[in-house]
């Protein structure tokens, strides 16, 4: 009898130590903070409601920005598409990973955060604009084998386009292609929140892409959502109902999130993926120089917010800050090293600014798109004219945030030094373009981007595209 009670005592404190160890397993699953990165497609830094836009009201984007922090002076990592969703992936800059321009696709050789975040736990899941395949055109197609896809690069659902999609989308789920019925904005994100869903009730952590098309041409917002205002044009009437159709969709989805007991520990990170339109009225940038496809203030300065309600205290920061720094700074709150990425990375942890009011930034933000560029220190910006012939000049945005006065002359040291800078810079970006980042460079990858409807494996997808009115008039090269 004594011996049966010994061992049944082993057996309870047995049963004891593992239910502990796999309570805490759980816990720590729990604790690791579920992510959701949301991108808009063409959103000028104007174009919302807490920048006091005249026409345009954003209620959910408003509400989002009243709680995290609402930043003024955010950067997309190039001021064109493909480039920048490249820089959110892999945190570093768009020319190191071979995506030069619109279309081109990711380098094979480059890891994504969905790579390494599946390593930790985490499910995987991006909804939406892809356009990292290296096919330019509207819609799908992204196949199953596709190695540019969301799936080679470390997805494990996906419902995408490789470009731009509106009203009653042709998706890609996984590889399958299907035709949908509605607003694309609430399409990806209902599809989002099935993804969500099925995760947090098993309490597994979720990394969860949503890139919306919206307010990209050819711009076809619902009857109910287009904004009646006839001054306006059609093209902007329609312009500003897809952001509003987005803005309804990005408060469907934080009050579900709310609903799953799981908004607290989730990050929401907005940004849009470059400058906006010049052909929208009342202007996409407000008092901004230039607009998307420019290397002013107006063609890479973006609406962005990050919202995290259990560690991020409500604020408004002027701090600079990029699509780059996305990467480290999801690294950094869930504890893997950066060294888990490639190197070099060009952005920076901005987790120090959730709990402090650092207002200075050590880290230069560079750029380099198109033989053009720039290197935003503080309030001081070198903007280069042109890489090849080495052409600069020098802005203080505190001063002269319109970018019209060339201070070059009156500050020649400063110029000098921050010039030196980005030369440095650029010699570490024409070593990665020749492949020395890379462990392993015999992955070949094609650089050139394939016009997706002159290529016959293509051919049945343009045709259903083509009958379509509203692209009839769409541009091979316009992103």
């Amino acid at each position: 009898m004594l011996v049966l009670m010994k061992n049944n005592y082993k057996i309870l404190i047995f049963i004891f130590i593992f239910s502990l160890f796999f309570s805490c397993e759980i816990n720590k699953k729990r604790k690791l903070p579920n992510i959701i990165l949301i991108m808009t497609d063409d959103q000028g830094w104007a174009q919302t409601g807490y920048y006091n836009h005249p026409i345009l009201k954003t209620p959910n984007l408003d509400e989002m920005a009243k709680n995290g922090i609402r930043f003024d002076r955010f950067y997309a990592g190039a001021p064109q598409c493909s480039p920048t969703r490249a820089t959110i992936l892999t945190g570093r800059s768009n020319d190191r990973t071979g995506v030069f321009y619109h279309g081109y696709p990711l380098n094979k050789n480059e890891k994504t955060i969905a790579q390494v975040l599946k390593k930790k736990g985490y499910k995987t899941g991006h909804f939406g604009k892809w356009h990292l395949n290296g096919l330019r055109g509207p819609g799908v197609p992204i196949f199953k084998e596709d190695n540019h896809g969301p799936g080679f690069f470390g997805f494990d659902e996906w419902l995408s386009v490789t470009n731009f999609f509106d009203i009653d989308p042709i998706m890609s789920h996984n590889g399958d292609f299907i035709e949908l019925k509605g607003s694309s904005s609430e399409i990806i994100v209902n599809q989002a929140l099935k993804f969500i869903k099925d995760y947090s009730n098993m309490n597994i952590p979720f990394f969860t892409v949503i890139w919306d098309g919206s307010p990209h041409t050819p711009m076809l917002a619902s009857e109910k959502d287009r904004y009646d205002f006839k001054a306006l044009g059609e093209r902007s009437q329609n312009h500003y109902g897809e952001i509003v159709a987005f803005d309804r969709s990005l408060g469907v989805l934080r009050k579900e999130l709310k609903k799953l007991g799981i908004y607290e520990n989730t990050i929401i990170w907005f940004c849009s993926d470059n400058g906006g339109l010049s052909n929208v009225t009342p202007s996409s940038v407000g008092q901004l120089k230039g607009f998307k496809n420019s290397m002013w203030e107006g063609g890479i300065r973006v609406p962005a917010i990050i919202e995290w309600p259990e560690k991020i205290k409500p604020k408004v920061s002027s701090y600079p800050a990029s699509t780059m720094d996305i990467v480290p700074t999801i690294l950094d709150i869930v504890g893997i090293p950066i060294s888990e990425m490639l190197n070099p990375i060009d952005g920076i942890s901005l987790k120090p600014l959730f709990k402090s009011k650092i207002q200075k930034r050590l880290v230069n933000i560079p750029f380099r798109f198109d033989d053009r560029g720039a290197m935003i220190k503080n309030n001081i910006k070198l903007f280069v004219k042109s890489v090849e012939n080495l052409e600069f000049e020098l802005y203080d945005l505190n001063r002269d945030p319109m970018e019209t006065v060339n201070i070059s002359k009156e500050y020649p040291l400063i110029f000098e030094m921050i010039k030196k800078d980005y030369l440095l810079w650029n010699y570490s970006i024409e070593n990665s373009i020749d492949g020395n980042d890379y462990e392993n460079p015999e992955l070949e990858n094609d650089f050139s981007p394939k016009v997706w409807n002159n290529d016959s494996r293509y051919k049945p997808f343009f045709d259903n595209w083509s009958k379509r009115p509203e692209y009839k008039n769409w541009i091979i090269k316009s992103d």
